[in-house]
């Protein structure tokens, strides 16, 4: 049978400046003795032979010149192509806050290959609380909406990965094969927008999970919340890459008469092929174009947002993404540099290696030249961007084409005054209704 082994994890060793990080895994490193070798021929310990500074664990990529190499092989945290066939990451590493890293090795009998393929599951995640609140400067919203957590399309880029850490699972294939569904949140959503001194402000909803993959068609939690929201005359903004919207076109259109509703779909390339590698569960770029023309021509504001753009390998069709929002009737357009926290940036370099490993080192350096020669830096007011002379350029660009085509001549807020506090099916009646 197949066995793993489960190995405690190194404490991190204090680093005392960043030249000191790099040498870290250095291949200057002293050679670690071979079997057999004699006690008195050990080396001197460096550094870099203390334990290593615990990193995003899905990708084991090193840091240094062999910072290329690709070990996940070696480190048994890769899983083998049929049992992850329709999945967009290539491993399933150990959470960041997990005493121990699991690693699958084969007994001598060949039982790696009986194990079983990567399934779908749901679980249902009891939250007291729906709404959540942020404080962030460099976002629109202070308040948002996740029906589910993890999220089946597998986009291999998602920031959303490294949540599925805080709840013991692994930002890999468990991201988007253990699922967790809020069938409460249209009730506690009801509560919440019910409670006193509730002031009402935009939802967000699809900025983390998103709220149309695909086991929406079964549970419909994102329906019933849309359900509340029209009810109580809410505003709220969609952002979602799927043509399941149009499913709830009927609500979507009576709210955005009174303009409480805006959508926006993410097309990250019109390549189909390049699409179904990286978004490998969702919607096809054709679907979605199709989903924004039918919601612009139903009269809900819509948008599309050129996310993430990835240089040197979609950047180069952001003009002819937003010429195709704009041929579908789209009014506005956003644009977001691809982000690699914690284990995303593994997991993509993993992505990457795999599937254009021409272009690893350029897409790299290119990605460390936004980002101050690191390979993400989470300051607010640059996470989304990016900084230097080639995300400057990407911006230029998309201004340019936006002129072009018309988009984001006018914004329009949302208004609050329809909103009107619900009443909750179970909240008791006071005396004097009774």
């Amino acid at each position: 049978m197949a066995r793993s082994s489960a190995a405690l994890r190194s404490p991190p060793v204090p680093v005392r400046n960043q030249a000191e990080w790099e040498s870290v895994g250095r291949p200057d490193c002293a050679p670690i003795p071979s079997v057999g070798a004699r006690s008195d021929e050990k080396p001197v310990p460096t550094f870099s032979d203390r334990a290593r500074p615990p990193k995003a664990p899905a990708g084991g990529f090193a840091s240094g010149p062999d910072q290329n190499a690709d070990t996940t092989g070696l480190l048994g945290t890769r899983v083998e192509r049929e049992r992850r066939r329709g999945r967009g990451t290539l491993s399933n590493a150990s959470g960041r806050y997990e005493p121990v890293a699991r690693i699958a090795f084969d007994d001598g009998w060949r039982s790696l290959d009986d194990l079983p393929a990567f399934k779908t599951t749901v679980t249902t995640d009891a939250t007291r609380k729906i709404i959540t609140r942020n404080d962030s400067p460099d976002i629109s919203f202070d308040r948002s909406i996740n029906p589910y957590r993890g999220c089946e399309h597998g986009c291999v880029y998602c920031y959303a990965r490294p949540t599925h850490a805080y709840l013991g699972l692994s930002p890999g294939l468990d991201f988007e094969s253990k699922l967790f569904v809020k069938p409460d949140a249209p009730e506690l959503l009801e509560r919440e927008l019910s409670a006193p001194g509730y002031e009402p402000r935009t939802i967000a909803i699809g900025t983390n999970t998103d709220p149309y993959q695909p086991i929406e068609r079964r549970y419909q939690v994102m329906r019933r919340i849309l359900e509340v929201l029209d009810k109580a005359g809410h505003p709220v903004g969609i952002v979602t890459k799927s043509a399941l919207v149009l499913r709830d076109l009927d609500i979507l259109a009576r709210m955005a008469k009174r303009n409480l509703v805006r959508v926006a779909l993410s097309v990250t390339t019109l390549d189909s092929e390049i699409a179904r590698s990286m978004e490998p569960r969702a919607s096809t770029p054709s679907r979605r174009l199709e989903a924004l023309r039918q919601l612009s021509a139903a009269g809900v504001p819509a948008s599309v947002m050129v996310a993430p753009i990835i240089p040197a390998i979609n950047d180069a069709e952001i003009e002819r993404i937003l010429d195709a929002g704009a041929a579908a009737g789209v009014k506005g357009a956003g644009h977001v540099i691809l982000r690699l926290p914690l284990e995303v940036r593994d997991l993509f370099r993993e992505w990457l290696m795999a599937n254009y490993p021409d272009r690893y080192r350029h897409v790299m350096k290119l990605v460390r030249d936004m980002r101050g020669g690191k390979d993400y830096d989470s300051t607010w007011g640059k996470r989304m961007t990016g900084a230097g002379p080639y995300a400057w350029m990407i911006g230029r660009r998309f201004e340019l084409a936006c002129d072009k085509f018309g988009l984001n001549k006018n914004r329009r807020s949302l208004t609050t005054e329809h909103f009107r506090p619900p009443r909750p099916g179970a909240q008791q009646l006071s005396l004097f209704e009774a």
